[in-house]
């Protein structure tokens, strides 16, 4: 029996910056992951993909901001299960939760936080006939090292922020880019549209809309595809490609947590965000995308407010008879559970104070 202060169901950025907040309140943390190593899709499925919206980060690239959470959280020495599934809640007498994984390790917390993100999730395929049978040969669904495209012909369907972000960024690596999409309006952030666009003007991005690649040909690898338009009387076109990666985002499912008794709509968890994020089961919490609640924002920012704030509630259920004064660490420092403190330096305090 695993025992902690909080037990986190997810390891992505959120889960694995709960372990810093709840670490300056002297809380110990362990994470449970279905994936073999921290940082959830970030690690998984688009490690090299920059995110923009990071404080103090102008660009970032998502594997390296994991590895920057993990060193800031590495003087609160949390415990991990990976490559394991959180499976069955049970509460106990006394209020707190045993979690069992699909390995049959227990866990004992009694404070829960579900930090899963999208959930478990697959990619939303396209209907091809022939599509798996390029799968890992010339199909892919994530993008996971950009320089597998190096001086490649690269063929993106999809009108959101992903396919958007990719054609720009593959459009400095790739030979050539095409984005495919069945509509003329994108769904994505407006920047990103209008930088598409720009590219296509400058030819370093191929635009198709109103159409979709409807066949792909090739014989033990991808070799073209064909696209087809929305209007029946324009003649298809015929692109020799050596990748096609149709990124029309991700179909997430709770899996198991779904029969925790959890209060949940549209495929997340709601949450009482006026207050301390709890869920409908007191001293569960869910934080990040996992959530839902008016006005929510799906934002790795977002759900960084979301975990400083739920600790201090969490602080409350695990001590009860303690007040919590909250300190500063610009002046106070960061202190490690094995005694050493990484102090703020001397100059910033004095300019501070």
């Amino acid at each position: 029996m695993i025992k902690t202060d909080i037990l986190i169901i997810g390891a992505g950025p959120t889960g694995l910056f709960t372990v810093f907040e709840a670490g300056l309140l002297k809380l110990r943390c362990h994470l449970i992951d279905a994936l073999p190593q921290p940082g959830g899709q970030c690690s998984e499925i688009y490690p090299k993909k920059p995110i923009y919206d990071i404080p103090a980060y102008p660009e970032i690239l998502a594997g390296d901001l994991v590895d920057r959470i993990l060193e800031q959280i590495k003087p609160f020495e949390a415990g991990y299960t990976m490559g394991e599934r959180a499976e069955i809640l049970s509460k106990q007498e006394d209020g707190s939760f045993i979690v069992t994984t699909n390995k049959g390790t227990e866990h004992h917390a009694p404070v829960v936080v579900i930090a899963g993100g999208l959930g478990s999730f697959e990619p939303r395929k396209p209907q091809l006939e022939n599509l798996s049978q390029f799968e890992d040969k010339g199909v892919a669904y994530v993008i996971k090292d950009p320089e597998v495209y190096r001086n490649k012909k690269v063929v993106i369907a999809g009108g959101g922020d992903s396919a958007l972000d990719w054609a720009i960024y593959l459009s400095n690596v790739a030979s050539e880019v095409s984005l495919v999409h069945r509509r003329n309006e994108f769904r994505g952030a407006l920047d990103s549209v209008e930088k598409a666009r720009e590219l296509a003007q400058l030819g370093k991005i191929k635009l198709y809309t109103k159409a979709e690649v409807k066949e792909l040909h090739g014989q033990n690898e991808l070799q073209a595809v064909v696209i087809k338009y929305t209007d029946e009387e324009k003649e298809s076109s015929y692109l020799e490609v050596d990748h096609f990666i149709p990124l029309f985002g991700l179909s997430p499912k709770l899996g198991p947590l779904s029969n925790w008794g959890l209060d949940i709509e549209k495929n997340a968890i709601k949450v009482n965000n006026a207050k301390d994020y709890q869920t409908n089961i007191p001293g569960v919490f869910a934080i990040g995308d996992v959530n839902t609640y008016e006005g929510k924002l799906k934002l790795i920012l977002s759900g960084f407010h979301e975990s400083a704030v739920m600790c201090q509630y969490a602080y409350q259920i695990i001590n009860p008879d303690k007040r919590f004064v909250m300190k500063y660490t610009t002046v106070g420092g960061v202190e490690g559970f094995d005694g050493t403190k990484k102090e703020a330096k001397k100059e910033v305090v004095q300019s501070i104070l």
